[in-house]
């Protein structure tokens, strides 16, 4: 606990240099738009997401060293810190909210409207900034040796090692441009064909992949263990469940579809059984996952609210030290009264589906959660914290709570999951801003304007991710294959279950048990279980960027791979940018109605081969920039 007494940050606290400017600001906030929208795009696809801070970093880097000629690290770091918030708040938001747009479809309640999307965003974002204020000196500071804050401190060295800002920052642009130049190939000119499938009759299966760079890049950047076990949960669910059902099945009907498997399998395929079927076991194993990864984090939880307890007496006689500048946060009086504030705000608000009961479960919630995610991100990193897992036990609590006390229907449905929405931004914002104040701290920025910028990033994401949701869904709709919004669907899928008891507990039970096997077994349960969940064509590409990572560190020397600031994650991190955004400007094509306009399939079409070819090409071109940051 006092491992903080002899650390010295980087510019020393009585060193006064440039850091909360309206260049800082104002690049920050586009970033924050861009990693936002980017990440929100990339989530809604395949279900996960990358953490912004480093590509953040590199990138303010490239725009105030270079362009600019500004030499501040700590305006960079203001940068990162505001630019990261709209990643975080993204994957919040897309793990919960598409479900309101998924009933309008249906024709079960009205389409939100951008200033409830907004609202909701906001509420979550602002709320998750503000928990992490007062756990900062207990979390941050006096556990600076105990909690490593992997992505805040890899952050820090980017920002530290100045002087390779040219090189990393051009990884992250080639990246960018490379993906969206593919991007646009194949979804709007349309001459090379996204998704290869190729069936397996023998198995009554088949075999698909897709050919987009971010996939590869998100498999690097998760490494070949993750992505072996998210393709690992693909072949379950298409090489084994599908070929049981179908061989086995013949002419049954097996609740929910309406006709007999052999009858879909004839007409629609192997694609057919997997989101008859399929979908709903990997629900049920996804589910399980989320509720086990909480479970095990119980002794972690129980410690942090220890310490944390601890660490609030100990800050009433550390009261002359916020005077320093590297110890001031803002004013605690203010954030109590912002919070009541924001809590008063949900209940009341007409365009925020939540009563008070609702709110009062928001306030608990939120702290307790918001507590859980620094502490979990600190130890693991923010690519483990199980935000859904939480999103799940949020979910199933406020269902139950509102169903109790008669708050029941598409009310009490639309209330449970705008609950769920808060909660999961609260936790992604905690956890991203835990990350940022660690980097401050090694850096030597001031806490307190770190934080209005969380603030800051989180206000203008939260406007840019209501855009950005309304957009994509009219565009191509939530839960089709363009956006099958995996996490969202599952959310989904608990509250009418919860509510309606319409669920079909026979396909999600197998899923859970399956999930039970594997924690047996000593294997990570969620990325199996989203492999099983998600179709295979996007676990595939995936694997190839994770073998492509997996034979870049078997030639190069362990240092080298160790560090977060490789080329190669540069690069990934840069073709998951360059993707979302085209996806974004091809989404705009769409809803104009445009879109025809430039789309040659019909001209000009290279097949399967040239989609191959693409895939190849994008994998070499990762293991030359991973292989040349390597030599430098």
């Amino acid at each position: 606990m006092d491992n903080d007494k002899n650390f010295k940050p980087y510019i020393p606290a009585g060193q006064v240099t440039s850091e909360f400017t309206v260049t800082s600001v104002v690049t920050g906030i586009l970033l924050a738009v861009v990693f936002g929208a980017a990440n929100a795009y990339l989530g809604l696809r395949v279900g996960m997401t990358v953490s912004a801070s480093i590509p953040a970093a590199v990138v303010s880097m490239g725009i105030l060293r270079i362009l600019m000629k500004r030499n501040s690290i700590l305006e960079s770091n203001m940068v990162q810190t505001i630019g990261s918030a709209g990643e975080s708040l993204a994957a919040g938001a897309i793990f919960t909210m598409p479900v309101l747009f998924l009933w309008a479809k249906e024709g079960v309640s009205d389409s939100p409207s951008l200033l409830t999307v907004s609202l909701i965003a906001l509420l979550g974002g602002l709320l998750g900034v503000l928990f992490m204020v007062p756990l900062r000196n207990a979390l941050i500071v006096k556990e600076h040796g105990n909690l490593p804050y992997p992505e805040g401190t890899a952050c820090a060295e980017v920002l530290l090692a100045g002087e390779e800002g040219g090189a990393s920052a051009k990884a992250v642009f080639s990246g960018m441009g490379i993906s969206a130049l593919i991007k646009l190939v194949t979804d709007g000119f349309k001459i090379i064909p996204s998704t290869i499938a190729v069936p397996v009759r023998a198995l009554k299966t088949e075999f698909s992949t897709e050919i987009y760079p971010a996939l590869l890049g998100v498999g690097y950047i998760c490494g070949a263990r993750i992505s072996s076990y998210l393709l690992a949960g693909g072949i379950l669910g298409w090489f084994v469940l599908i070929p049981a059902i179908v061989s086995f099945g013949g002419d049954t009907i097996l609740y929910p579809a309406q006709d007999s498997i052999a009858q879909m399998y004839a007409a629609n395929g192997a694609s057919a059984i997997w989101s008859s079927y399929v979908r709903y076991i990997g629900a049920g194993a996804v589910a399980a996952g989320g509720i086990i990864s909480l479970v095990k984090s119980l002794p972690l939880i129980a410690a942090t609210f220890s310490d944390t307890i601890k660490g609030f007496r100990e800050n009433k006689s550390d009261g002359q030290n916020k005077m320093v500048r590297t110890q001031q946060d803002l004013d605690i009086r203010f954030v109590v009264i912002s919070v009541i504030a924001l809590i008063i705000a949900i209940a009341v608000f007409p365009d925020v589906p939540v009563s008070f009961l609702g709110a009062l479960l928001i306030a608990v919630f939120g702290f307790f959660f918001s507590t859980v995610s620094s502490r979990m991100v600190g130890l693991v990193g923010g690519s483990n914290n199980p935000v859904s897992g939480m999103a799940i036990a949020t979910l199933l609590f406020a269902t139950m709570a509102l169903k109790a006390t008669g708050d029941s229907g598409v009310h009490g449905m639309t209330g449970a999951i705008a609950i769920g929405s808060i909660i999961c931004i609260v936790a992604a914002m905690s956890g991203d801003t835990s990350q940022d104040l660690k980097t401050g701290y090694i850096l030597g920025a001031t806490p307190k304007r770190q934080q209005i910028g969380e603030l800051i990033g989180a206000t203008v994401s939260a406007v840019t991710i209501g855009g950005v949701l309304i957009l994509l869904d009219s565009a191509w709709g939530f839960g089709t294959t363009e956006l099958s919004a995996p996490q969202a669907t599952l959310m989904k899928m608990i509250v009418e279950g919860v509510m309606n008891g319409n669920l079909p507990w026979a396909l999600v039970f197998i899923g859970v048990f399956i999930a039970v096997v594997i924690e047996i077994l000593g294997i990570p349960v969620l990325p199996v279980a989203i492999g099983l969940y998600l179709p295979l064509e996007l676990s595939v590409p995936i694997m190839i960027g994770g073998l492509v990572r997996l034979a870049v560190s078997k030639r190069a020397d362990n240092k080298d791979m160790e560090s977060e600031t490789g080329g190669g994650i540069l690069f990934c991190s840069g073709l998951i940018a360059g993707e979302g955004l085209v996806g974004i400007l091809l989404a705009v094509l769409a809803v104009l109605g445009v879109a025809d306009a430039i789309d040659f399939s019909k001209t000009v079409s290279l097949g399967p081969a040239g989609g191959l070819a693409v895939l190849a090409a994008a994998a070499l071109l990762t293991a030359g920039y991973s292989r040349t940051k390597n030599k430098q």
